[in-house]
């Protein structure tokens, strides 16, 4: 039986956020023609300014192995940098055909070329997600304290408004949510009892507590996020309809886009550009211009992505060799 369910499992936690992409792009593209795309491309897009951009996507990955490289030591494992580095661009590669499954392939990139224990290399991806988690929540209460008009805007224009959600939720909703959470808390009260308890994963977790360079540590995190927001802010300057908008509204598109990428499709297709359209056009560019942009940026940063992965895995399998 066993067999069977993992057998069904395995097409539906691919093909789903494949179908969930697919038909958020083909609801938010009916209405574009190729020949709009074409003109885009070919007439109306600045290719300097894309490929200006691409270092920098590149710099964050480079910047996030050597972060991990760091956390690792202190667990006692040293791997190379280039491993590091290769098992990075994997983890990011490999999510576009099955989200959020990177952050364990690096780990076992990690295990099979350099001999880190996996639990150790996987709590120290948990304790990065948690400091991302914390920098991107500070960043988006800067970004919303100075921009509040326009959030307020987007919030009542998706259907997101806070009040409108809190009217919609019944005694019954709120009793679900209610016991939903509660259960949560005790899964993971169960599986932190089941997994930390004289495993790596503990001492990966704690990895960052004893960092020999703490303000190191410090600056290649602001160095990931200032690159992936100079990775995307650029992109701006391809198209004329945004090249005037701002670092402040690139800044608000930036983030509600790093919420957007969440939702699990491959590098967050369909949630991202439906969240980054919105937010340009509440700065006032087209709705057809919108939709141009945020297409040829996500396909183009992620092709950079599978180019990454793919350069990656040629370069370990020669070296296994």
């Amino acid at each position: 039986m066993k067999p069977i369910i993992h057998s069904i499992a395995k097409p539906v936690r691919v093909g789903l956020p494949l179908v969930l992409a697919v038909g958020i792009l083909w609801w938010m593209y009916r209405g574009i023609s190729w020949e709009e795309l074409a003109d885009a491309l070919s007439h109306r897009m600045s290719w300097t300014w894309m490929l200006l951009s691409m270092p920098f996507g590149i710099l964050a990955q480079v910047l996030r192995a050597m972060r991990w490289r760091q956390v690792l030591a202190p667990a006692g494992e040293r791997p190379r940098l280039s491993t590091c580095t290769h098992a990075v661009f994997l983890s990011y590669a490999s999510s576009l055909v099955v989200p959020r499954v990177g952050e364990v392939l690096r780990c076992g990139v990690l295990k099979r070329y350099e001999g880190t224990n996996f639990s150790t290399g996987l709590g120290t991806v948990v304790t990065e997600r948690i400091i991302d988690t914390v920098l991107i929540l500070v960043l988006s209460l800067l970004t919303f304290l100075t921009q509040i008009p326009v959030f307020l805007t987007f919030f009542r224009q998706t259907g997101m408004s806070l009040s409108s959600l809190v009217e919609r939720f019944s005694l019954t909703g709120w009793v679900v949510t209610l016991l939903c959470g509660v259960l949560a808390m005790f899964a993971i009260v169960f599986l932190a009892q089941r997994f930390l308890r004289g495993s790596g994963l503990l001492r990966g977790l704690l990895s960052v507590l004893k960092l020999e360079q703490p303000l190191l540590f410090v600056a290649y995190s602001v160095g990931i996020w200032v690159s992936y927001y100079l990775h995307f802010y650029l992109t701006f300057f391809c198209f004329d309809f945004t090249a005037a908008l701002g670092p402040a509204a690139a800044l608000v598109a930036f983030v509600v886009g790093t919420y957007a990428v969440l939702v699990p499709t491959p590098n967050g297709a369909g949630s991202w550009h439906f969240a980054v359209k919105t937010v340009l056009v509440l700065y006032g560019v087209g709705q057809t211009e919108a939709a141009v942009f945020v297409l040829i940026v996500h396909t183009l940063q992620t092709l950079l992505v599978a180019v990454l992965g793919l350069w990656s895995m040629m370069a370990l399998s020669l070296r296994r060799k």
